[in-house]
């Protein structure tokens, strides 16, 4: 293995919890870092659950302030709540897949040691990708600050009736809506719920917001892209048992009369991949676009 580049001396690893037989994996990974001189730390959900008390433990905030990039070994859930909290300090994240699809965690757990190898002596494709921030107002106050990679999402609760919302672009009226809920998405969360309910895929370069109705009661209620400098307003006219999520691991309890603002984020997060990555070998991979019907009568 290359000597330590200067840009990575000290790296986190984040590892999703509770992910039968990913203890020999993390081994594998540790002593491929450490006989390549890296300092490794845990953040703290993983110290946790590993009984590895050799490596120290950080707080996300420590990691930010001290390690040159992070390594999550899970999958994409456990790569959008640590990558909230990093953006602000602009820590590189890497990807390695322990779950089932896989956007963000990119490499295949068979083979990855090598993948690292190169990417961490410098061998790798950056790409940034960007946030949306939300603030939920309840008589002019912030009752909660969120920030998702992903979505933010204004739904109803699974046995209430329609939710009745105002939407504001820019300080301009846009529309009243009657619908199950409001997808305001990111061009990464693109693929993610707001691709379940219809709503088209942004390629992750695009500066663009996507918003996307929940079987809304009007069916000319389209998705439409919005560009990434809107500051989108969502006020609650009428429902209840209505929450606001943030990439479905955060929320907020909602009335009548909250408003919800949302923008994108100052902060922006930068994914490492290796050599040769493509976002459309990602998509026809995770979306099988490549798959062709059987020959012998199976669908």
């Amino acid at each position: 293995m290359p000597a330590t580049p200067a840009m990575y001396n000290t790296i986190a690893l984040v590892v999703r919890p509770n992910t039968a037989g990913i203890e020999d994996s993390v081994r594998d990974v540790l002593a491929f870092l450490h006989e390549g001189g890296y300092s490794v730390v845990f953040d703290t959900d993983t110290a946790d659950h590993l009984n590895m008390p050799e490596i120290p433990a950080m707080s996300a905030q420590g990691i930010g302030e001290k390690c040159d990039c992070a390594i999550v070994m899970g999958g994409d859930g456990t790569m959008l709540g640590i990558a909230r909290q990093l953006a602000p300090f602009e820590v590189p994240l890497i990807g390695i897949n322990q779950g089932r699809l896989g956007f963000m965690t990119d490499i295949p757990r068979d083979g990855m040691l090598p993948v690292l190898a190169r990417i961490l002596a410098g061998t790798h494709k950056a790409e940034r990708r960007t946030l949306l921030e939300g603030r939920v107002l309840r008589e002019g106050k912030a009752i909660h600050v969120g920030l998702a990679v992903n979505d933010v999402v204004v739904a109803r609760g699974a046995g209430s009736g329609m939710v009745e919302l105002r939407v504001d672009v820019d300080d301009h009226f846009m529309y009243n809506q009657r619908s199950d809920g409001l997808i305001v998405s990111t061009p990464t969360g693109s693929t993610a719920y707001a691709l379940s309910a219809g709503g088209p895929l942004l390629h992750p370069t695009l500066g663009g917001i996507v918003m996307v109705p929940i079987a809304p009661h009007a069916l000319s209620n389209r998705p439409i892209v919005l560009p990434d400098s809107s500051e989108i307003v969502i006020e609650i006219n009428r429902g209840r048992d209505i929450t606001v999520n943030f990439d479905m691991q955060t929320f907020a309890s909602l009335m009548p009369q909250d408003r919800i603002h949302i923008r994108r984020s100052p902060h922006a997060m930068t994914f490492l991949h290796p050599e040769g990555w493509s976002y459309y070998n990602t998509l026809r991979e995770k979306l099988h676009w490549n798959e062709y019907p059987s020959t012998d009568g199976r669908i």
